[in-house]
């Protein structure tokens, strides 16, 4: 037996893009973090408390960040740093600009801006500026600015 549609009510909402993947990072300190973020370009899209949490964006790139809940046994905060083992590709439309706001707002830059190419089919490269930066708590992540394709 199926069971009728139901038709939604009309909104004046615009529909907003919600990535059908998005991390969720712990974090010591949401404001440590949002400091960060926000030097990198990104937005916080909403925000809510208890416990501290955040929304963020840059692009279509989306984020979540909650702050650890002291006391909370069955989810205790890791040992430092966060992250290990895992590279957060962030594709940016102007990666200088990241580099001089993080730069600017003290943080400092895990690797350099570097152009790399990377192989994509038999006889085509990819190529991409990349700069690396940690958070306050140690996640990794790589901004890239796309810079084209090129025969190889």
């Amino acid at each position: 037996m199926s069971l009728p549609l139901q038709k939604s009510a009309p909104t004046t909402m615009v529909d907003t893009y919600w990535n059908p993947l998005v991390p969720e990072l712990a974090v010591a300190n949401l404001a440590a973090s949002l400091r960060f973020f926000r030097a990198a370009g990104f937005t916080v899209r909403f925000r809510r408390s208890e416990p501290e949490f955040a929304y963020l964006e840059l692009g279509q790139a989306q984020l979540m960040l909650e702050e650890d809940t002291p006391g909370d046994a069955a989810n205790p905060p890791p040992e430092g740093p966060r992250g290990r083992g895992i590279n957060f590709q962030v594709e940016v439309e102007d990666a200088r600009s990241i580099v001089a706001s993080l730069r600017e707002s003290g943080f400092p830059l895990h690797r350099e801006p570097v152009e790399s190419w990377y192989a994509v089919t038999d006889n085509r490269d990819e190529g991409q500026l990349e700069v690396q930066a940690r958070d306050p708590d140690g996640y990794l992540f790589r901004f890239v600015e796309v810079l084209g394709m090129r025969n190889s």
